[in-house]
């Protein structure tokens, strides 16, 4: 079955990479194939931002775009970009400080864009016919709506993957599984043998996997 595949950059580096860092040089071509081996993955659509520089680790921007260079390197890839938001917030503290109990100023970043930019895909690609199926790699809820609509309305399947390899039983949000045709989670051995190789090349040439990775 000819499959698009909607991955959700945020929610799989803090569900899945994130706490196993020696498998952030992930390969999602691999991976797409991993999770629905007799499928003809058509496309992948990768929604993700691009981090902010700072102070405490000059290099993870560095480490970010060596890893979309990794990506491009794959012919059905199509990189989407949201974008980070930082703001100065005033909150009030959850338990007192000595005998301060009033409100402190905190940085607050949140990243933007990539739901309704999943969600305009999955249901634009799925009007136009680019697939017989989808699935959505991602654990916010606020997707159930459109992968809803996409199986409702254009009466086409679409499962939701759910990236958190440590989840013990079924973690995957009420309403995603209530509007999922079918469920899938993402396991350790999954993400371990769909590594990019240590060295890839394009056509500005030869790069390799950060060494903080490894």
């Amino acid at each position: 079955m000819i499959t698009n595949v909607y991955i959700d950059g945020f929610n799989l580096y803090h569900r899945a990479l994130k706490p196993n860092p020696k498998y952030k040089w992930l390969d999602l071509a691999n991976l797409s194939q991993a999770l629905l081996p007799d499928h003809q993955i058509h496309r992948i659509r990768y929604f993700t931002a691009v981090v902010d520089q700072r102070p405490g680790d000059p290099q993870q921007q560095f480490r970010q775009q060596t890893y979309f260079r990794a990506l491009q390197t794959l012919p059905n890839l199509d990189i989407h970009y949201g974008q980070f938001k930082t703001r100065n917030q005033r909150c009030p503290l959850a338990r007192p400080i000595g005998d301060f109990d009033g409100f402190v100023l905190v940085r607050n970043t949140e990243e933007k864009g990539t739901d309704v930019n999943l969600a305009t895909y999955l249901i634009m690609d799925g009007y136009d016919g680019e697939y017989e199926q989808a699935l959505v790699i991602s654990n916010d809820s606020d997707l159930a709506l459109p992968i809803r609509m996409v199986r409702d309305k254009l009466e086409l399947p679409v499962g939701v993957v759910n990236p958190n390899p440590a989840a013990k039983g079924n973690y995957t949000p009420v309403e995603l599984r209530e509007a999922a045709t079918f469920l899938r989670r993402i396991r350790l051995n999954a993400l371990r043998n769909s590594q990019f190789a240590d060295t890839l090349s394009d056509r500005t040439g030869e790069f390799t996997r950060p060494a903080l990775w490894s």
